[in-house]
């Protein structure tokens, strides 16, 4: 209880619980109890337990786990379901096998206890007597954990109403969550501000019925419940108990936080066949930049902090031009982190660079047109080589997605993704992600147009749930019949070259020198090229070779070549253009061309 807060004031306690980065306090948490306490007379206290598991096991231990969900919730799944202890150690030794170069996977039943320790020990030291509702916040990785703390709560005797929220209670799924778990009594459907406002309302005794997105155990009288229209009227989220948190569980303070932030909710695109991400949302809303300048420069004076990532799907791009034209000319050192659509131009990527944006995700996940149509991503191979090239150019770090057994590819998709690769070997590898169903997305309400003939949970669920329970739930990850093991055996090849394209990267002796630059002499250009085998080769383009490809430093037509550089035969384009291809100097998708080649002085 704060001082000064009256005997009327409502109180509820939101938490966070694994698998949540720990170096990063709960955006949700925090943008609801800012929402909250602005709307009524109530005290939200947030709580982030994940700091103490982070202790308990090492913050290098928790880091590795929390990259890989599954294993996450390995560790939690004997604590909810005892006899799934063995199904569910296999599962984590599993996930983690993946990622070989972390070692030797930590020891399962060890990190069972000592975490069901610090989560006793947690609820242990609180005091929840002037509580009247408890939320947690679930999203991937995050449900076993929370059941977890919720049914060791009830066994302190606590009888304090508990609601779920987040992306992974949506829908069918949260109805069912309230079928299997006698310790949740509510779950919020989608967008959280407004809902929970009307529970802690309802609860308080200050409205009649439950807002619409609010589903119980019971029959209530229910109101209508939109969802937030303009988010440039939402409060800034308050993270002021994750640090006061950090100073108790960290005393010596071994990091330093990352804020999160909010530019937008929803994605702009929202038609990728395979993205279930939004389904939460109801259509595309965003904040103007220079609200979100605003909420920067708070956070960063309020908590001393420098480092920030945007939680977007997709960040808004007119807004993000502007805001980061802001950023550059506050002249402040902060660096950005953002997931953004390959539809950003090479100037763009260059304008957000000098704003302080320092690494993006790029839904990138093929490298085939014929793919990315089925996909439905909007764009071509060219498009996606292009802002891989120009993120490199600008200084940006790309992490991107390369999804693999995507159902009804083909064997001419599986070699053009080959040959594609071939071209990327001087840029930041992409990480391997094999495709899974997500529950509600386009392919898997309409399955049989990708082949799918039928649908289960997913197997590692199967491995975490009771078979009941697992096929009730359904959760966010669906399993599926139709032509998996022919896609395995089509795509096993790309897996070997992305291990390859690691390997090479792991190897490099200068790995902040580009291993495609070129140096521009005036009339003539040098060209370094660094190969899998052998020492890197050196080329020399002279006069109008040079300038040609300077001009098609963006994607171009041959007919814009043509244009440009007139007169200039079709044969001896078409001669040059090859010849560059099969260097590897320049990657060409029909009849558009693109240099792969970034500048490089030193």
């Amino acid at each position: 209880m704060t001082s000064g807060a009256s005997a009327s004031c409502f109180r509820a306690t939101l938490i966070s619980m694994p698998w949540a980065l720990f170096n990063r306090p709960s955006l949700q948490l925090a943008a609801l109890k800012a929402y909250v306490e602005r709307e009524m007379e109530a005290e939200i206290t947030t709580a982030h337990p994940f700091l103490d598991i982070a202790a308990a096991i090492g913050i290098e231990v928790y880091r590795r786990i929390s990259e890989t969900s599954w294993a996450g919730e390995a560790l939690f799944a004997p604590l909810v379901f005892p006899g799934q202890r063995d199904k569910a150690r296999r599962l984590f030794r599993e996930s983690l096998r993946q990622n070989r170069a972390d070692g030797k996977p930590p020891d399962y039943d060890q990190l069972v206890a000592t975490i069901d320790a610090a989560c006793r020990r947690w609820v242990g030291r609180q005091d929840f007597s002037a509580c009247r509702l408890l939320g947690f916040s679930v999203c991937f990785g995050q449900l076993l954990s929370s059941l977890h703390l919720a049914r060791l709560i009830g066994d302190q005797g606590v009888t304090i109403p508990i609601v779920f929220g987040g992306s992974s209670c949506g829908g069918t799924v949260g109805r069912a969550l309230l079928r299997h778990f006698p310790q949740i009594d509510y779950v919020v459907d989608g967008e959280g501000e407004r809902p929970l406002l009307g529970l802690c309302a309802f609860l308080a005794g200050k409205e009649q019925g439950l807002p619409e997105a609010v589903v119980g155990r019971t029959a209530l009288p229910t109101v209508l419940c939109h969802q937030l229209e303009d988010l440039n009227l939402l409060p800034i989220p308050d993270f002021r108990p994750y640090f006061t948190e950090i100073k108790t569980v960290f005393p010596e303070s071994p990091f330093i936080p990352v804020l999160p932030l909010e530019f937008s909710r929803g994605c702009w695109w929202n038609r990728c066949a395979f993205c279930n991400l939004n389904l939460q949302w109801q259509g595309y809303r965003h904040k103007s930049a220079a609200r979100m300048a605003v909420e920067v420069e708070t956070q960063s004076q309020a908590y001393g902090c420098l480092d920030f990532s945007f939680t977007d799907n997709a960040l808004p791009p007119r807004e993000a031009d502007i805001f980061f034209m802001q950023q550059r000319q506050a002249a402040r050192d902060r660096r950005f982190f953002a997931e953004i659509r390959a539809t950003a131009d090479r100037d763009q990527l260059d304008l957000y660079r000098r704003g302080g944006l320092h690494a993006v995700q790029v839904g990138i996940e093929a490298l085939s047109s014929s793919l990315l149509q089925k996909m439905a991503k909007g764009l071509t191979a060219i498009d996606n080589i292009a802002i891989i090239r120009d993120s490199a150019a600008a200084g940006i770090r790309l992490d991107g997605n390369l999804i693999l057994e995507f159902p009804g590819s083909t064997a001419e998709e599986v070699a053009e993704t080959i040959a594609t690769l071939d071209f990327l070997l001087p840029f930041r590898p992409l990480a391997k992600a094999v495709f899974f169903l997500g529950h509600g997305s386009p392919v898997c309400r309409a399955p049989e147009a990708f082949g799918i003939s039928g649908l289960a949970p997913e197997r590692r669920y199967r491995a975490l749930l009771p078979p009941h329970t697992a096929q009730d739930i359904g959760i966010l990850a669906m399993d599926y019949r139709g032509g998996r093991r022919r896609q395995r055996q089509l795509w096993r090849p790309v897996a070997d070259r992305l291990a390859a394209w690691q390997a090479f990267h792991h190897h490099r002796p200068h790995p902040d020198r580009p291993a495609l630059s070129y140096r521009d002499g005036g009339e003539f250009l040098i060209i370094r090229q660094e190969r899998l085998d052998g020492p890197p080769l050196h080329h020399r383009l002279h006069g109008r070779s040079r300038e040609i490809y300077l001009y098609c430093r963006r994607i171009r037509t041959r007919d814009q070549i043509q244009q440009r550089f007139h007169p200039l035969s079709a044969t001896s384009l078409t001669s040059f253009l090859g010849d560059l291809c099969r260097k590897r100097l320049l990657f060409q998708d029909g009849d558009q061309v693109l240099a792969l080649a970034i500048r490089h002085p030193s």
